[in-house]
């Protein structure tokens, strides 16, 4: 493998285990930080609550985002070297 599929394929798994990290952080915030809301909470309790949740709701999806995208260029960089390995590409 050369210098530059090496680095492609380590800036790929950081890539990876970004996505990981934050996706955990927003089930942190999502489930600890916002968690459930009290039965009569008061409007500062309601604001938290609600910036909390939004909070979470951005770093999951943005997580999931990074961690797939990273998914399919590994998958994809594994079928392309798996095929110059057999001589078929190019």
């Amino acid at each position: 493998m050369s210098r530059l599929g090496s680095a492609i394929k380590n800036i790929l798994n950081g890539m990876i285990i970004a996505g990981v990290m934050v996706l955990v952080i927003g089930l942190y915030y999502w489930m600890i930080k916002a968690g459930i809301p009290y039965q009569d909470p008061t409007e500062e309790l309601r604001i938290q609550y609600a910036i909390n949740m939004g909070i979470g709701d951005a770093l999951i999806r943005n997580g999931f985002k990074i961690l797939i995208l990273g998914v399919v260029c590994r998958l994809v960089m594994l079928v392309l070297n798996r095929r110059e390995a057999k001589g078929i590409a190019r």
